[in-house]
């Protein structure tokens, strides 16, 4: 069954005239439903949903029906099951509810209605969803397209070099929108699709830039792709607090979906999505570069640790509730760090990650003068954000992104990585290895152990586990670069690595006068660098960057 089969009900523990209210039976209902699998607490449940159709037949909605079908099905009350699921079809989606013919066509029905499947009025059903399924997707289609329409505005590559890079950093094609909350589809590949959705400050101005926040979802391993998502999905419950907080501070939340096999976290397949739905919003709506961030809950703070040690460069700062400090599809190299930040929520009672873990992991960061901040809530387990006492963190969050802005010229950069694919970090790109090298002296593993790790035992109670394991594993040989820059001057050490290109900015250097590359303490370029318009018009076409744009590039061979 759906694991949001309780999304939009309201706990209200009101009386009407003496009776109850149909929320308040229904989610009774929905309690049985959910903690036994007992053929009599079934019934009991079921006689809940009919008592509060009876009584309220105004407020009948698609959850009540659909657990009240469901229920049916698994009594083997087959007319029952159908005399709900008739009704649900004909639901509209809401900002709190699916639409009812979503039930039948989920993944799910198979399993839920498994009962019914051999009934002919099954197949019957199945096809009267198909003109309310049609509707739904057409009218979902309008709403898409009205996000992503945009004044028409276009480059002239001919025209000078310095207008043409104030029209890139002036672009701005963007439109008032209809709505606050967009499902949009994103396309992962030619056979697997999701969606993102975006929430968008109350009042939006279009003429207005507006700093932007992902939430990375937890539970990637057992989460599904998704065509649509409804408001209430992302907006209540466990991140109450990001709405709050982004509503007040005006944010714009962005809410991606992922899935066992494409994620922030286990798989690069699903990696690039964060980035390029970025990329997508930039299209229309008026974003703040310099101040994107990266948030999210267990697998999902490991997510936003991810991009921080792999992709960090169209981002600002990046923050992880309950997280687990590790890259799990290549080397941590931690020293990535210090080129954002990263504020960690932790709590003691988490088998996520351990405290003493957490607390190597500071000591670490601390070391290295990385921009970390760890804070530890004691007393609470690793499902943090459903307690009232997570508020305070999200005061953290918000409060940092309003103080915090990204450097998109910053004048020293070090980069280490394992997997050209994330060869790219502010203004050195296309980093290649050369693992044939040797390492140079100053390169070196930064690693700690982890001798203890909370678990719960056969009696769900939480206890001590000793253990021996790597905080980081380091699969594949890696590849470092250092760089600075100063008054036309770039000084770059680097260590394993084959070729890199150094990108121009005249934020960075004056342009009419040479440029001078020093790569390990010889001299690799001293020339003017020009303003190259393709190549400028076509990297903005690739990022979408109105502040880190580039004027040309100079590459090296080392």
């Amino acid at each position: 069954m759906r694991n949001y089969l309780t999304i939009g009900f309201i706990w209200a523990a009101s009386l009407i005239s003496g009776q109850q209210s149909y929320s308040v039976l229904t989610q009774k209902a929905s309690d049985l439903m959910e903690e036994t699998e007992n053929g009599a607490d079934y019934q009991k449940a079921f006689n809940l949903y009919e008592e509060a159709f009876r009584m309220y037949p105004d407020s009948i909605d698609g959850t009540g029906l659909y657990n009240a079908s469901v229920l049916a099905s698994e009594l083997k009350n087959y007319d029952k099951a159908f005399q709900y699921l008739t009704p649900l079809i004909k639901i509209k989606a809401t900002e709190s509810t699916y639409p009812g013919w979503s039930y039948i066509e989920d993944e799910s029905s198979e399993s839920d209605y498994k009962n019914l499947l051999a009934d002919p009025r099954w197949k019957a059903l199945k096809q009267s969803t198909v003109p309310y399924k049609e509707e739904f997707y057409n009218n979902l289609k309008k709403i898409q397209d009205e996000f992503f329409q945009m004044k028409e505005y276009s480059f002239n590559e001919k025209e000078n070099a310095d207008v043409l890079y104030n029209h890139i950093k002036n672009y701005a094609p963007f439109l008032p929108k209809a709505q606050r909350n967009y499902s949009v589809s994103f396309k992962i590949n030619d056979s697997a699709t999701t969606s993102y959705l975006v929430h968008l400050p109350k009042d939006y101005n279009p003429k207005k830039k507006y700093p932007l926040l992902f939430f990375l979802h937890g539970a990637v391993r057992f989460s599904t792709l998704a065509d649509f998502q409804i408001p209430q999905q992302n907006l209540g419950s466990w991140n109450r607090y990001y709405t709050k907080y982004a509503d007040l501070n005006d944010v714009i939340l962005v809410f991606p979906q992922a899935s066992k096999a494409y994620n922030w976290m286990t798989s690069d397949d699903g990696f690039f999505m964060v980035p390029e739905i970025l990329k997508q919003i930039k299209r229309t709506i008026n974003v703040d570069d310099n101040k994107v961030f990266i948030s999210g809950h267990s697998n999902g703070a490991t997510g936003s640790f991810s991009y921080l040690m792999k992709q960090p460069s169209p981002f600002t700062g990046f923050y992880g509730l309950n997280t687990y400090p590790k890259v799990f599809t290549g080397g941590t190299f931690i020293e990535n760090i210090k080129n954002r930040s990263f504020i960690n929520f932790s709590t003691d009672q988490d088998y996520y990650y351990p405290t003493n873990a957490n607390d190597d992991l500071t000591k670490m960061m601390h070391g290295i003068k990385a921009d970390y901040k760890e804070y530890r809530y004691n007393g609470f387990p690793h499902s943090f954000p459903m307690y009232n006492a997570s508020e305070p963190a999200y005061q953290i969050i918000f409060n940092d992104m309003k103080n915090r802005e990204r450097n998109p010229f910053p004048k020293e950069i070090s980069w280490e990585s394992d997997d050209e694919r994330y060869g790219t970090i502010d203004w050195l790109s296309d980093i290649k290895r050369d693992t044939l090298r040797s390492a140079a002296v100053w390169h070196k593993k930064l690693n700690f152990k982890i001798t203890k790790w909370l678990k719960y035992d056969k009696n769900d109670s939480l206890v001590v586990e000793n253990t021996d394991k790597n905080a980081f594993d380091f699969p594949r040989k890696s590849g470092k670069i250092k760089a600075e820059y100063a008054q036309n001057v770039f000084r770059i050490e680097t260590s394993r690595i084959g070729s890199f290109s150094i990108n121009i900015s005249p934020e960075m250097i004056d342009v009419d006068k040479k440029v001078k590359v020093f790569i390990n303490e010889k001299l690799y370029f001293n020339e003017k660098v020009k303003y190259d318009c393709e190549f400028m018009l076509k990297n903005f076409e690739r990022n979408r960057d109105r502040e880190q744009i580039w004027i040309n590039y100079i590459n090296f061979k080392v």
